[in-house]
């Protein structure tokens, strides 16, 4: 007798309670892979900080700001290789809907600072020489349906051109993007050259929002942070510098620890499907002992039985978590589209695959050992009988 003919007829043998168990299985990982890929989006940051890499803020407070001159006394400090700053503009395009970040640096000074964004040459170029000049995000592009070359209408949150008018118009020169997924998210942004912009602000012109420093070794990172805040100490614009990761994960945690509220429900819910998937298993078994008395004396060896009970509890699971995952990758296109560019893009990763297998399979195992033991252990004079 085939093995898997007889697997699948013991599988779905009552159809509607298998695809009602099915169903919850699946809503499960759909989970799993959306909260994970949540749980993705908030850790990019921090996980894609360059160790060489540290900021520059006011002490007491990210919003206040700092003057443009801290740049060259930065640069001069022991194992400083380079600076760049920038100031966040806020934008929106079009209406409330439509926001997305939107940052004043210095073109050549800010790039070189993130060699992991990719700008084609020319268009680096454009940047650089361009005092209108501004460069987005390819999602963004995409989004919009922006094209290089023309004028980019937007309207500052927080900045007022020195008439008072919040709308402002740069010209588009070119595209930033990211090979890795996880640095991705960190492009969803619009780069506007400084010099533009802070001669044509209404307040606060030489001043800037934060610094970005590269280092030389990332093992005197602290070191170097240090030094740095020493030459402001009891200056009137006194500043914190930490390693980008570190702040990374301080800002994420501003918002809360989403690992572990992510954790809480993902354990919850997989605790349901255990107890639902547990009943399931154990009822279809109670139902079916004189079946499979019959199979041992047919000759299945008792062996065979238990694998027989085990590879149903895993086929329920892995079909379940496999079409369950699936769902999830394709309802991101959607996600990603409804942020409005507010949120890093939501995607499932390799290690997230890996991660709903070992669910599955733990979950077939705790399921499937407690029937399989049973079945394994049945006797068949016993079972024929009615003793159950």
């Amino acid at each position: 007798m085939r093995f898997v003919p007889l697997l699948l007829a013991g599988l779905f043998r009552k159809k509607t309670r298998t695809v009602l168990t099915l169903l919850s299985v699946m809503v499960a990982f759909m989970l799993f892979g959306l909260l994970q890929a949540v749980t993705t989006a908030f850790e990019s940051g921090a996980d894609s900080a360059d160790a060489k890499r540290l900021l520059t803020t006011a002490r007491y407070s990210i919003i206040e700001l700092l003057p443009l001159s801290y740049l060259r006394r930065i640069e001069g400090v022991p194992g400083v290789v380079g600076a760049a700053h920038a100031e966040w503009f806020g934008a929106k395009y079009q209406n409330e809907s439509n926001a997305f970040p939107v940052f004043a640096v210095d073109p050549a000074r800010y790039l070189d600072m993130y060699p992991e964004f990719t700008v084609a040459p020319a268009e680096r170029e454009a940047f650089v020489k361009t005092r209108t000049g501004a460069i987005a995000g390819r999602r963004l592009v995409e989004r919009f349906g922006w094209k290089v070359g023309q004028k980019l209408p937007i309207a500052s949150e927080i900045h007022p051109r020195a008439g008072g008018d919040m709308s402002w118009e740069f010209d588009l020169v070119g595209v930033i993007d990211a090979e890795d997924p996880a640095v991705q998210g960190n492009t969803d942004m619009v780069l506007i050259n400084v010099a533009h912009f802070d001669e044509a602000r209404q307040n606060a012109r030489g001043r800037t929002g934060w610094y970005i420093i590269r280092i030389a070794d990332s093992g005197q990172a602290k070191e170097i942070a240090a030094g740095i805040d020493r030459l402001f100490a009891n200056s009137p614009d006194e500043t914190k510098t930490q390693p980008e990761k570190e702040f990374a994960i301080g800002f994420a945690k501003q918002i809360g620890d989403i690992g572990a509220l992510i954790s809480r429900i993902l354990a919850a819910v997989f605790f349901t499907i255990l107890i639902l998937t547990g009943n399931t298993m154990a009822q279809s078994i109670r139902e079916r002992i004189p079946e499979l008395a019959i199979l041992k004396t047919l000759g299945f060896s008792d062996t065979r039985v238990t694998v027989l009970v085990l590879a149903e509890a895993a086929l329920l699971l892995l079909i379940g978590g496999a079409v369950g995952m699936a769902a999830a990758v394709g309802m991101l296109p959607f996600l990603n589209g409804s942020t409005g560019g507010r949120f890093p893009p939501l995607y499932v990763e390799t290690g997230t695959w890996i991660g709903a297998v070992a669910v599955a399979v733990a979950l077939a195992l705790m399921v499937g050992l407690p029937p399989a033991w049973r079945a394994r252990r049945l006797r068949i004079v016993d079972a024929l009988a009615g003793h159950r």
